[in-house]
């Protein structure tokens, strides 16, 4: 690897590995009070998917040049199963069952894709099914936080999306755009090129609505509750707000 591309590819680990340990904010408050409460458990048995898939996309065998794409999404697979693990363990029995649920969906189609590539595939023909499987949901994992722009939009208030939240979303997707157009790697630079753009328009979002004084409705509260990002003075940057949004965003490498 050259040396802007190694660069790229280690700036895009650090800003990866702020957004990986974002929620932890968030998961501190659920073992305090030994509740999930309204927080939403979806969003991380689906980044864990992402994490996972990316991670095998960056085998030397299956892609080569991409090491640095294993090492920060092994990373953010052995943080997400962590946290998929508390939330289960505290979550009420209907939103366990359904993270357990996903929880299942995820090894599945994970188990799928590492069969099919290993005994189906090989050369070039592995690198891009595995490269479509990781994209897709890497941009499904960048694409969650527009719901949360939405809500800003709607309320007139940055309260539910935090600051440094939203530039490392910029750094990560940039950093890993910039490192997959260096490596000729469409598979890695399309779906984070996604997420800088994402990134970018939450930056600008922050930058009109930071001085505005909105009064979100109980409605809005609530939604955001749902979307793991209540506020209730509790968790506020990097997570809580954002928990689930980011997750995703998270890594999203």
């Amino acid at each position: 690897m050259g040396i802007a591309h190694t660069l790229f590819g280690i700036l895009g680990n650090a800003s990866g590995l702020f957004l990986f340990l974002a929620p932890i904010v968030t998961f501190r408050r659920i073992i305090v009070n030994k509740s999930t409460e309204k927080f939403s458990g979806v969003p991380y048995p689906m980044t864990l998917l992402n994490c996972l898939l990316s991670a095998w996309y960056g085998l030397p065998f299956v892609s080569p040049n991409n090491i640095l794409v294993t090492i920060i999404n092994g990373t953010g697979a052995v943080i997400e199963t962590i946290y998929v693990l508390i939330f289960i363990l505290f979550a009420p029995k209907k939103e366990k069952a359904k993270v357990l649920g996903l929880f299942s969906f995820v090894v599945a189609v994970f188990s799928g894709v590492v069969l099919v590539s290993l005994l189906a595939l090989h050369g070039p023909h592995r690198k891009i099914f595995c490269g479509f499987a990781a994209a897709i949901f890497s941009i499904i994992m960048y694409g969650s936080p527009l719901s949360i722009m939405r809500l800003v939009i709607k309320s007139k208030s940055v309260e539910f999306m935090p600051f440094f939240l939203s530039l490392f979303v910029f750094f990560c997707g940039t950093s890993w755009f910039i490192f997959g157009l260096l490596g000729h790697d469409l598979f890695v630079a399309v779906p984070n090129g996604v997420g800088s753009a994402l990134g970018t328009t939450q930056l600008i979002l922050y930058f009109i609505y930071r001085d505005k004084k909105g009064e979100p409705e109980s409605a809005s509260k609530e939604e955001a509750m749902e979307m793991g990002t209540t506020d209730n003075k509790a968790p506020t940057s990097i997570e809580s707000n954002q928990s689930n949004t980011n997750r995703t965003q998270e890594g999203h490498v």
